[in-house]
């Protein structure tokens, strides 16, 4: 992986950090102040640090709204001090606000995980302090849980998740909820790490997902400085749908994450028509025949007991269907299930236009999706120069399954055939 190669340093690189002088360098941001090292390393933890703050603003939706600064000190690491720890976070207050700095210790065998973690929790840190700024000197401050920085570093894009998959298809039994979060993964072996990550991504998922996720995610953050000793009562204050149905929904979003390695992608059209399949709502009644109605017609009235059950039913596919979803078509179907969800609990409020406009989004991108996939055959057919290969099974089997044709055996068709012969041999 790239950030892995940025810091994989050569004996140059190595002998540079003893030799340079003390110079530093400012992320593009502003926000990040790097001591230590050559241009180059400084240039490199310049660039890994910002695009891990880019990851976090973009499952948060957010602006990057930063007020302190954050100072990076790289240095080589001592031989005769080997108990100093490769990465040290260092929070104070000063009479100018809040001090954030990182201590890294570069070494040859330089983890770039650890880095990149390390920077992650400086600046979840700088992001729970920044509207803090009268904090009385020595005072404690509040980490960034495990499980949040395990699950956006596992978040982030271009991550190989097969490991975290695994990890919970493999797994005897989900452990509860309250439990999870109270884990450390500094102590756990290197199974147990795994098996957390695969956890915080789960957990991660669920909330982001819900209604209004990035911004509740983004309170919560903002809140951690006066967090409780009780997480999960934490959780449930910014988001609601961990209210009631805890466990539930935790154990939902571990089988959801566990199934992945069961499905495949499927294609927009394959998913389109899926999509309509599951928006048939099935209301079943004893001694009657199953009867099937549009979702659009659940908003006109109060929802019996029947339809509440069938909504949570059609919820609960919708929310395991967005997983294998075209992702073009992924938000639709996460907008039909929070509607559902809403009508499951009797709210129409504005569902009704909302259903109205998410149709005209979905017709429209299906049109759309039609006309890419007529252009892209019709490129194919006349102004490509050889074939993309991509029908060339799909011809042989089609060939293959057919019968063949019984030879005739009248004189012409009895020349041709041997002429054939003749120019094959």
């Amino acid at each position: 992986m790239r950030r892995a190669a940025i810091f994989t340093l050569s004996m140059f690189a190595w002998q540079s950090l003893h030799a340079a002088p003390s110079a530093r360098s400012v992320s593009p941001s502003r926000q990040f102040i790097i001591y230590g090292a050559d241009a180059a390393l400084r240039g490199a933890v310049s660039e890994l640090v910002e695009q891990t703050k880019a990851n976090l603003l973009a499952v948060l939706q957010q602006r990057d709204n930063w007020k302190a600064p954050v100072l990076v000190n790289l240095q080589p690491q001592q031989v005769n001090l080997p108990e100093v720890p490769p990465a040290a976070l260092r929070f104070s207050q000063t009479g100018f606000g809040v001090k954030l700095q990182l201590d890294l210790m570069i070494s040859q065998n330089l983890d770039a995980s650890l880095v990149e973690r390390e920077l992650l929790r400086a600046i979840l840190l700088e992001m729970i302090y920044r509207n803090e700024p009268h904090i009385v000197p020595g005072t404690a401050y509040v980490e960034p849980p495990d499980w949040l920085v395990d699950g956006l570093l596992a978040f982030a894009p271009g991550r190989d998740r097969r490991a975290l998959i695994e990890a919970l298809s493999t797994a005897d039994k989900a452990i509860p909820l309250e439990e999870f979060l109270h884990q450390r993964s500094g102590v756990l072996d290197s199974a147990g790490r795994v098996l957390h990550s695969a956890y915080s991504l789960a957990l991660l998922q669920l909330l982001i997902d819900g209604m209004d996720g990035p911004a509740r995610l983004t309170r919560y953050i903002g809140n951690l400085s006066r967090a409780s000793n009780d997480s999960l009562v934490d959780l449930k204050a910014q988001f609601p749908l961990l209210v009631g149905q805890t466990e539930e929904r935790w154990h939902l979003a571990i089988t959801r994450l566990s199934s992945l390695h069961r499905y495949q992608l499927l294609t927009f059209a394959q998913s389109e028509q899926r999509l309509g399949e599951l928006l048939l709502v099935k209301l079943s009644d004893v001694n009657k025949p199953v009867k099937v109605i549009r979702l659009n017609e659940l908003t006109q009235h109060k929802t019996s007991k029947n339809e509440k059950m069938a909504l949570s039913q059609l919820s609960h596919d919708l929310l395991l269907f967005a997983v294998q979803a075209n992702p073009a078509l992924r938000p639709v179907v996460r907008e039909y299930q929070q509607i559902a969800t809403l009508l499951a609990r009797d709210r129409r409020r504005g569902i009704a236009k909302r259903l109205v406009r998410l149709d005209d989004t979905r017709e429209k991108l299906t049109a759309r999706m039609r006309d890419i996939d007529d252009y892209m055959n019709w490129f194919e057919a006349t102004q490509m120069t050889h074939g993309s290969g991509n029908f060339t099974e799909y011809l042989k089997a089609a060939y293959q399954s057919q019968p063949l044709a019984p030879r005739r055996r009248d004189p012409l068709s009895t020349y041709l055939d041997a002429l054939e012969d003749q120019f094959r041999d």
